[in-house]
């Protein structure tokens, strides 16, 4: 396989590895680098990528891994808040500042989440994959997958519900 060969079969889903690295080391340079990493990982391996059957999901699996001996290692580092919110667009003055505002909390309660359970909802609800699909990739069963999704959204749920609350 020639690189022109390579690169076609990987581009349809590099962005989803940058925003699962993204979602997992939290910081924009280290997803970069991360997602670079595991390009590179797969260009090694393209030899051996006619017995791999779901390419995509071996390489967010792929991907998973590399950011979570990443974050093992400590070497990620947490980008400030600061920055996500200056990335955030101006819609209008009043409904763009609670829409913001909603936004860097649902993403900070995520943050906060167990590393399973943020890789779930990333893979789920932000980039559409199914159940069997995401159990596949997780080595898990699709019924671990659900419980793990439903627990992690009752906590966001929760989270949120909470603070509407105290603002209130």
């Amino acid at each position: 396989m020639n690189q022109t060969e390579f690169w076609n079969s990987v581009q349809p889903f590099k962005d989803k590895l940058y925003r699962i690295a993204k979602r997992l080391l939290i910081s924009t340079d280290e997803a970069e680098d991360a997602t670079q990493e595991v390009l590179m990982r797969l260009w090694l391996k393209k030899a051996k990528f006619s017995e791999i059957k779901y390419l995509e999901g071996f390489a967010v699996t792929v991907t998973k891994n590399y950011c979570l001996d990443q974050l093992k290692s400590k070497r990620a580092q947490n980008s400030p808040l600061d920055e996500k919110i200056s990335k955030l667009q101006v819609v209008s003055e009043d409904k763009s500042i609670e829409t913001n505002e909603t936004l860097i909390f649902v993403h900070k309660i995520i943050n906060q989440l167990p590393e399973q359970q943020r890789l779930i909802v990333q893979l789920r609800d932000i980039e559409g994959y199914d159940y069997e699909e995401i159990a596949h990739q997780l080595n898990m069963t699709e019924t671990t997958v659900r419980v793990a999704l439903s627990r992690a959204r009752k906590k966001i749920r929760e989270q949120i519900i909470a603070n509407d609350e105290y603002r209130k």
